[in-house]
């Protein structure tokens, strides 16, 4: 491994590509991961509570609200990066049971060196592609999956179908909630499509994200919620108006508008998500 340290910044290649692990110079005990030059990660080593991120905190939201408070979850994870919800789950929820499947292995051992999470045998860390975790878990097995994959900025094409979203609600329980990461921009053609294949399957969802995201003004992560049963809309709606950075949630009638004419994807035409645009992503070294 190449792997070499600029003050405390570590910077090494792993299997999908250049990562590196930034101290924040806000909070002691805080690192921002980076993947070619992608933030992917913020962890707060001393308070896994704090979530930097605006869609990382949509999506904690709704694992604080699916959910009486502090009761403990059965949670998958597709993609790890530095385990950042997971640790607010395990903080959040003790006794929950969570899996995280991440395909980089090299990237898996980086975070466990310098960015250790704490020793929990209900918090298990596999090196495993996500679908393939799907294929091989029972049915009705999780409350909770969460997916926030991406390669090269861009959610692999196989993490997109309707094939895929079977497998995801094959293995929630009846009651149970899928918890998606969307990045996209103008025209929103990737977000859309993600919620018509989605709620194929999983018909009652909402998603949350920037009221000039949502708009197609600019490129941005937009947080989809879909299960079986109505999400917590006034919750979400409250939470996201009173965040740092106010977000929207579209739900009903709103959400049907806002996919229509989407077509479910499928295995056989499926494309990764559209990359963000050239220069987006910059950050204090």
């Amino acid at each position: 491994m190449g792997r070499k340290r600029a003050g405390d910044r570590v910077v090494e290649q792993v299997d999908t590509g250049l990562a590196e692990l930034i101290p924040d110079p806000d909070r002691a005990g805080s690192w921002t991961l980076l993947l070619d030059g992608a933030p992917q990660s913020h962890v707060d080593l001393t308070d896994p509570t704090h979530l930097e991120f605006e869609y990382v905190r949509r999506l904690a939201a709704a694992v604080d609200l699916i959910a009486p408070a502090g009761a403990p979850l059965r949670v998958l994870h597709l993609g790890g990066g530095a385990l950042t919800l997971p640790r607010y789950v395990s903080a959040s929820r003790p006794g929950s049971t969570q899996r995280v499947s991440e395909v980089d292995g090299a990237l898996v051992e980086l975070v466990r060196r310098v960015l250790p999470w704490p020793s929990d045998a209900r918090l298990r860390v596999r090196v495993e592609d996500a679908r393939a975790v799907l294929a091989a878990t029972r049915e009705a097995s999780y409350d909770v999956v969460v997916a926030d994959v991406f390669a090269g900025a861009r959610t692999p094409a196989h993490l997109t179908s309707v094939e895929y979203a079977a497998e995801v609600a094959r293995v929630l329980r009846p009651a149970g909630w899928y918890l998606a990461n969307l990045a996209d921009g103008p025209p929103l053609r990737h977000a859309r499509g993600q919620v018509a294949t989605v709620r194929s399957v999983l018909p009652q969802a909402c998603l949350v994200a920037d009221a000039a995201v949502l708009r197609g003004r600019r490129y941005g992560n937009l947080v989809l919620v879909a299960g079986r049963s109505a999400p917590p809309v006034p919750e979400l709606t409250r939470r996201a108006a009173g965040d740092w950075f106010p977000g929207r949630v579209v739900a009903g009638d709103e959400l049907d508008r806002f996919a229509g004419g989407a077509q479910i994807v499928r295995d056989a035409d499926a494309t990764g998500s559209d990359p963000p645009p050239p220069g987006l992503f910059s950050i204090r070294r």
